[in-house]
């Protein structure tokens, strides 16, 4: 996969692709990323890339010149490409949407600044991503989130096939993780999970990731795969629930 984005400010981007499973998986040719400067694309002198907004109003907002030419030079045409926007106004980013971009060639990314950009530039984008209802100083973090979730679905860049496909697959929240030492502040690791017993290990870890799920993202429940028993488990947790008791 070839990843390009397009900033005002790319030296953002040097520090969190230098280290860790995004360092090893660019360095052995996995994808590759290019950071492109948009001043780049500007034509004139003072390579200005903002102007003041028709209308009136606070702040500046990014010209569509050097936006649009930077995305016609970027977006390969010969490839399964898209252009992606983080936008508040854009389609929540989900797991779902990453495994969809990680089956493309190309991902060009623009990452805005002050106000926005002209409007007239999302005729050159294909998707407007938002990462969550909050405001950022800009689309360089939103673009690196991106960039992390999708390319660490390309084959050959989680040493774990199974790890991947667990994260992948289930709409559920993970079940909690426990290691050395067996207890530590006075705080036990389950015993079931020191007893050995494989089967019952999954079954107490798939209760667990339910009841994570049903306390704290119950809204993802309706996304899962569960059994008529898993659906009667949560209907009762529901009742305790109303009921004032909490039944693990």
């Amino acid at each position: 996969m070839i990843v390009d984005v397009v900033t005002i400010f790319p030296g953002m981007f040097t520090s969190p692709f230098a280290e860790s499973i995004m360092f090893r998986a660019r360095n052995q040719g996995l994808f590759e990323l290019n950071v492109h400067d948009l001043r780049d694309y500007c034509h004139d002198r003072h390579r200005v890339v903002d102007d003041y907004p028709y209308g009136g109003g606070a702040g500046m907002v990014m010209r569509p010149e050097p936006v649009v030419a930077a995305l016609q030079a970027l977006k390969r045409i010969d490839l399964a490409a898209e252009v992606l926007l983080p936008s508040p106004s854009g389609e929540p980013f989900s797991q779902a949407l990453a495994q969809e971009l990680s089956a493309m060639d190309q991902i060009v990314i623009f990452c805005p600044h002050y106000e926005g950009v002209d409007e007239r530039v999302t005729t050159w984008v294909d998707r407007e991503i938002s990462l969550g209802d909050y405001i950022l100083t800009g689309g360089e973090l939103p673009a690196m989130v991106m960039i992390d979730a999708v390319v660490r679905l390309l084959p050959g860049v989680l040493g774990s096939a199974a790890s991947l496909k667990e994260e992948s697959f289930s709409p559920l929240l993970e079940y909690p993780h426990y290691t050395r030492p067996a207890e530590f502040a006075g705080l036990r690791v389950p015993e079931i999970l020191l007893s050995g017993h494989h089967a019952r290990i999954q079954e107490w870890r798939r209760r667990q990731a339910l009841r994570r799920t049903f306390e704290r993202r119950p809204e993802l429940l309706a996304e899962a795969e569960l059994t008529s028993a898993e659906v009667r488990l949560i209907e009762r947790w529901r009742l305790e629930e109303h009921s004032g008791r909490n039944v693990v």
